[in-house]
């Protein structure tokens, strides 16, 4: 493969390798009927193009006629081009990929919660899948910012505020996308951003080595991640675009990244206020980045730079040959390359819209579940022996109650249309099913439904843009402007009437597409508009409330929710989220959702999490990895070697769950490490493990995993270090609730290694 990109780079003129460092919309090179412009083509691509720049949320097309562009600009490369190279053609895969028809997963933030990286990875795979099919080859994702500031507005992309949880779920990410490393059938994966762009970036060394790193090493280490996208911000006051302690120290030299580095859309233009274009190109090259997103503009002076001096004929090798060593990789320079599948594309299958679904109902986390005191139970499930006791008249009410804004996280196709193009998608193309249509469609036995709206999600715009990040949001109708058209009446008055003739409510709340998202900023984490006085209005009814808050992020609902009988953080659960959250009301499953963040209890604007040592803290409502079941667990038994060296291959642990209550439910288990020794240079309590167990009503099992000195290690000195000492290993149901523990003792020397060799404990099956 090195030999036919190095045979391939000595045939090629100095513009096709330049090309191969610029990107372009697919749509500048076709008319409006989708016929490719053949002089446009050599216009604008006459040497070849490396990139093509987020292709279906570009076209807004069925897969088939989005295949069917790409299938004739690879044709017209193929044959009109001097080397004959094709593009690499990419879009966004957060939650799925960003296309008209494609299966809409739930965001990051609940994906998390699942705790499950075994359907994490299944999704992916069948997301690469579908998206090699249409012609895509890179996916810009997935995002690992180890997010510690509950308001940032990008929180939603992220696997929240834990290093080694966003470690796990990245890795299961990329393992998906790619395949386990089959990229002839895969895609190649994006990790983003580096480095710190959800916060860290300004950490001190100590952090920003062990956790904010960590899952971008994991990532590029354990599951091969072929490509690494810059941050938008700054580092030791250098843009990360153009911070070559960041590129090349840091990344390739320590981590020993090898493969493609791109840039953020747009931001080469961010360097230097008073730089010139040409200063930028120079800037960013010279510091390691070698793809120009979205359009290439600012490398479009790479001739002028070469020509004097400025870059030298090494660097250009180098990244062009990236470029091209990952297309060799993908299969992209074999003859009959598959570039993208034939024949009529079957997107959300049934395979995926269950996937889809099994991922919402474990990413939901119930937060609270109070006990009727009239008839000493529980009010959730909402089942039918439940609704015969309480009455079975239920009022479904809330801005969130029957919209696809509720289900919709950010860069899914409906929310990017939505928010660059103005445009608001129909919830059929995939179909989405609002909670109205789940609760009506699987209401028990004996129950009945009633709706209003009630409220909107604000009266008035709630949301400022944010200074920095995507350059193109300039462009846009100023964000503050702008709010989501519900298409429905709020009757607050209506809907008051009917809560006083029900027997429960289920009020639905929250964020949509315009009050969380990249360079949409909240002022308040609350919830919007007068939604808060709306909830204590239905409170002050007397029947009880079931509070259910959709969004991007934790919000401020502590007042709230004290006055509620029941609360779920359902966050945006993707298009089967009305069924999913159904089934946990009504008890057809139990829910299972593990908080990844610190729930906070008042408006924190400042990085918090839960191993800087949050314990008795009253800023916190519910602790990282909280979350209730309709069940109960018992732990029993922990057994685990008491004594192991520095330099060990492992650690093996073992503990026993049974589920004590009536119902089958799934637990997820969580190891975490507490250092003992005063002189001990870890974190007061770091998750190190965790294992998802499905028990049936009055099962046990035993759960048993591997763990790895160097997760009880330290950065210092350029180099992971792992001291002998004393260590509580701890066994939990969430990080403030131990339900085993045992001491382990490290023996022998410190151990000192480059890099680290684990990152990852491993379920043992």
């Amino acid at each position: 493969m090195e030999q036919r990109v190095d045979e391939l780079y000595n045939n090629m003129s100095q513009a096709e390798r330049v090309a191969q460092w610029r990107s372009v919309y697919i749509s500048k090179l076709f008319t409006p009927e989708g016929k490719i412009d053949e002089a446009k083509c050599k216009e604008l691509i006459p040497d070849g193009i490396g990139h093509i720049s987020q292709f279906a949320m570009d076209l807004g097309k069925t897969p088939d006629e989005q295949r069917d562009m790409v299938a004739q600009l690879q044709n017209w490369l193929i044959e009109n081009t001097p080397n004959h190279i094709p593009a690499l053609v990419h879009e966004e895969a957060l939650s799925g990929v960003n296309a008209l028809d494609a299966t809409v997963y739930p965001q990051q933030i609940g994906m998390a919660c699942s705790f499950n990286t075994e359907l994490a990875e299944k999704k992916t795979q069948l997301t690469s899948t579908a998206l090699r099919g249409m012609g895509g080859l890179l996916a810009l994702s997935p995002m690992v910012d180890v997010v510690r500031n509950p308001s940032f507005n990008r929180l939603e992309e992220s696997y929240g505020e834990d290093a080694y949880l966003s470690a796990a779920m990245g890795v299961a990410f990329v393992k998906g996308l790619q395949h386990n490393g089959n990229l002839h059938e895969g895609i190649a994966g994006c990790t983003k951003h580096f480095l710190g762009y959800g916060g860290g970036g300004d950490a001190n060394e100590k952090e920003l080595m062990e956790e904010i790193l960590l899952p971008h090493e994991a990532i590029i280490r354990t599951a091969g991640s072929q490509v690494v996208m810059t941050g938008y911000h700054a580092i030791n006051d250098t843009k990360c675009v153009a911070n070559k302690w960041l590129q090349q120290d840091l990344l390739r030299k320590y981590v020993g990244f090898d493969g493609m580095m791109v840039s953020d859309y747009g931001s080469i233009q961010q360097v230097g206020d008073s730089l010139s274009d040409l200063d930028r190109c120079v800037a960013a090259m010279n510091a390691g980045n070698e793809v120009d997103f979205p359009n290439g503009d600012t490398y479009a002076y790479l001739p002028e730079a070469l020509k004097k001096g400025l870059v030298d004929e090494a660097t250009l090798e180098k990244a062009v040959k990236h470029v091209l060593m990952l297309k060799a990789k993908l299969g992209m320079l074999d003859n009959s390359a598959p570039l993208y599948r034939e024949g009529h594309l079957d997107f959300d299958t049934k395979e995926e819209r269950e996937t889809s679904y099994r991922l919402a109902t474990q990413s939901i986390v119930m937060l609270k579940n109070d006990t009727l005191a009239s008839q000493n139970v529980a009010i959730l499930p909402l089942n039918a022996d439940k609704l015969s006791k309480i009455g079975g008249k239920v009022l479904l009410t809330g801005p969130n109650a029957n919209s696809m804004w509720a289900m919709a996280g950010d860069y899914t196709f409906q929310a990017m249309h939505y928010f660059w193009v103005h445009k608001e998608e129909s919830p059929l193309h995939p179909k989405y099913v609002f909670l109205k249509e789940g609760m009506e469609q699987k209401m028990p036995k004996g129950g009945s439904l009633t709706y209003s709206r009630g409220c909107d999600w604000t009266d008035e715009p709630e949301t400022v843009m944010e200074v920095g990040g995507d350059p193109r949001v300039a462009a846009q109708k100023k964000i503050d402007e702008r709010m989501v058209d519900s298409h429905e009446t709020a009757n607050w008055d209506e809907a008051l009437k009917m809560a006083q003739e029900c027997d429960i409510i289920v009020a639905a709340m929250g964020e949509n597409v315009m009050l969380s998202g990249e360079n949409r900023d909240r002022t308040k984490m609350s919830l919007p508009g007068r939604q808060e006085e709306y909830v204590n209005a239905l409170v002050a009814t007397g029947k009880p409330v079931v509070l259910v808050v959709f969004g991007g992020r934790a919000q401020v609902i502590s007042d709230v929710a004290k006055k509620c009988a029941a609360v779920i953080q359902a966050w945006y659960p993707g298009e089967e989220g009305g069924n999913a959250v159904a089934d946990i009301l009504y008890g057809n499953l139990s829910p299972s959702g593990k908080l990844c963040v610190s729930y906070p209890a008042v408006e924190i604007h400042e990085p918090i999490c839960y191993n800087y040592g949050l314990e008795g803290d009253n800023r916190i409502a519910w602790p990282f990895g909280f979350g209730l079941s309709y069940a109960s667990f018992d732990y029993s038994n922990l057994t685990m070697d008491k004594q192991v060296a520095t330099n060990a291959e492992a650690i093996n642990l073992s503990v026993e769950v049974k589920n004590t209550g009536n119902v089958d439910a799934d637990e997820v288990v969580q190891i975490y490490v507490s250092p003992l020794d005063r002189s001990a240079k870890l974190k007061p309590i770091q998750l190190q493990g965790f294992a998802r167990v499905s028990l049936k009503a009055g099962e046990k099992q035993t759960v048993k995993l591997r763990l790895f000195p160097e997760q009880f290690g330290y950065y210092a000195n350029g180099q992971w270090n792992i001291d002998p000492g004393r260590y509580m290993v701890k066994v939990a149901a969430s990080s403030q609730d131990i339900r085993q523990e045992q001491e382990l003792v490290l023996t022998g020397k410190q151990h000192t290694k480059k890099l680290r060799d684990h990152y990852l404990s491993e379920v043992v099956k």
